[in-house]
């Protein structure tokens, strides 16, 4: 493991734990907003009230007897992703692609029948996924069709994008690729690519696989420089509504690219990680500390926030993902 010194990583201007929870969670997030995050429930009925672009909600399944009614309600759904409304770090999250006769196919190939589905909803109530094991409601939402500019580039799993906002503009951002080792989880601590993105452009700056730079996706071999986001700027636009929408100064926001429906919002978090900075080989200091400084209500729209952080925090693509980003635009 390579180690660096305290003094070097306050020049890069990383962003510590303990400064995050104190200067910008504590103090720019109202603990009362918590549960419209916390709560995938919650934060899915606020977005279809806002009218953010969201995998539409199918049913809700809150009691133990209601798992008997279940075969009927999924009788017209080919694919759907069965969620626990308080889980953390994909846990708990079954995604059924398609059907093979009486069989429900996931998204490994793996196929499985309508009593494992009970099951993991029984067990989805009872707490087994829910953040201090307490009960939790069952979510059945809408597949997501992932678009085919990222095919090759994620395995068995959907890639999702992490933007940072912090005071409803959009400060850091990456991809993460589901691989073999994070066993189709978009989570970078199971082993998932995580492709920080420049936040202009939505091209690739860098590429981490336990916290080590990667040119290739491990499984697929896909070069991870080519990989450059479409539709960026509606990513980023949706990504800073959510501000408006939860009240709250730093959050993560968790988007999905469909092939037919664009930018979808999955879920939020009130306390995202530090990882998002190695994946980017940049600190977030500086960028938080820039937005600090400007003045209250400069830009009174998403769009208008948007467009400045795309001329304000634009970076030099590096040529190797591995090596990280290079000097910065001025």
């Amino acid at each position: 493991m390579k180690w660096i010194s305290p003094w070097r990583l306050k020049k890069l201007g990383i962003l510590g734990m303990n400064a995050r929870n104190r200067e910008f969670i504590g103090r720019y997030n109202t603990r009362s907003r918590y549960p419209l995050v916390d709560d995938k429930l919650k934060t899915k009925l606020l977005t279809e009230e806002f009218g953010l672009a969201t995998p539409a909600l199918r049913f809700v399944v809150s009691e133990q007897h209601a798992i008997s009614h279940i075969e009927k309600q999924l009788h017209e759904l080919d694919g759907f992703a069965v969620k626990p409304a308080k889980g953390s770090g994909g846990k708990g999250i079954l995604v059924i692609t398609g059907r093979n006769g009486g069989k429900f196919v996931k998204a490994s190939g793996a196929e499985i029948d309508i009593e494992e589905i009970r099951r993991h909803m029984s067990n989805t109530l009872a707490g087994l996924y829910s953040l201090g094991g307490k009960p939790d409601v069952v979510i059945v939402e809408d597949l997501i069709e992932f678009d085919d500019i990222f095919e090759g580039y994620s395995y068995e799993g959907v890639p999702d994008i992490r933007v940072v906002v912090f005071k409803g503009y959009p400060v850091m951002a990456m991809l993460r690729l589901a691989t073999h080792a994070s066993d189709g989880k978009a989570n970078l601590h199971q082993g998932a690519v995580g492709v920080g993105l420049d936040i202009a452009t939505g091209r690739c700056l860098k590429a981490v696989q336990f916290g080590l730079g990667v040119s290739l996706h491990p499984d697929t071999k896909k070069p991870l420089n080519e990989i450059k986001v479409p539709d960026w700027r509606s990513m980023l636009v949706l990504a800073s509504r959510c501000y408006e929408m939860t009240g709250l100064g730093y959050i993560g926001t968790d988007i999905v690219l469909d092939k037919s429906r664009g930018p979808q919002l999955l879920e939020l978090n009130a306390r995202p990680g530090l990882a998002i900075q190695v994946a980017n080989g940049l600190g977030l200091l500086p960028r938080l500390r820039h937005i600090e400084s400007l003045k209250a209500g400069l830009h009174k729209t998403p769009e208008a926030r948007v467009d400045y952080v795309i001329k304000a925090f634009a970076e030099a693509i590096p040529e190797d993902p591995a090596a990280g980003p290079a000097q910065k635009i001025a």
